[in-house]
């Protein structure tokens, strides 16, 4: 069955909120993850996501949370600089939904995969990816189109 991806009527885009991942730099110190975590736990802000990625002087962690408005104001409260960006996440269902699905379907889209990472919780028990394209939004579209399930904010923060 061909999935004309390119089709001419427009796909809304899922209803609720984007979700949103924060990323921040944490130094290169025995512990500096578990204090983030800790401070995310102690004021109710669950991770839901997470990817790191080590250098020699740096640690950059990206996070998906139960609440990403109230933690980028925690950041802010605390001085913890921080970056803000609109990620799609996609269910891959074990109705042959897989990987390669997925990534197939964004590379007839002609779309870019900047980083990508599995999330921790599955609402549907379902495997979660997250991804950044260079277009999220036609992404997240093309995704749909191709029967993939796109998750919102409140999809995850249930």
């Amino acid at each position: 069955m061909e999935i004309n991806l390119w089709q001419e009527t427009p796909i809304k885009a899922p209803e609720g909120t984007a979700i949103r991942q924060l990323s921040v730099f944490l130094q290169n110190r025995v512990g500096s993850l578990m204090a983030l975590t800790k401070l995310l736990h102690d004021h109710h802000i669950e991770v839901l996501g997470l990817s790191m990625q080590d250098t020699t002087e740096m640690t950059l962690v990206r996070l998906i949370l139960s609440d990403p408005e109230g933690a980028g104001m925690l950041f802010i409260e605390k001085g913890i600089p921080h970056t803000d960006c609109p990620i799609v996440v996609v269910e891959l269902t074990e109705a042959g939904r897989r990987l390669t699905e997925c990534l197939s379907t964004l590379l007839a889209a002609e779309l870019n995969i900047e980083f990508c990472y599995p999330l921790l919780v599955r609402p549907k028990m379902h495997p979660l990816l997250a991804l950044h394209c260079d277009d999220g939004e036609i992404a997240a579209q093309v995704l749909g189109r191709a029967g993939f399930s796109v998750l919102c904010q409140g999809d995850l923060s249930r």
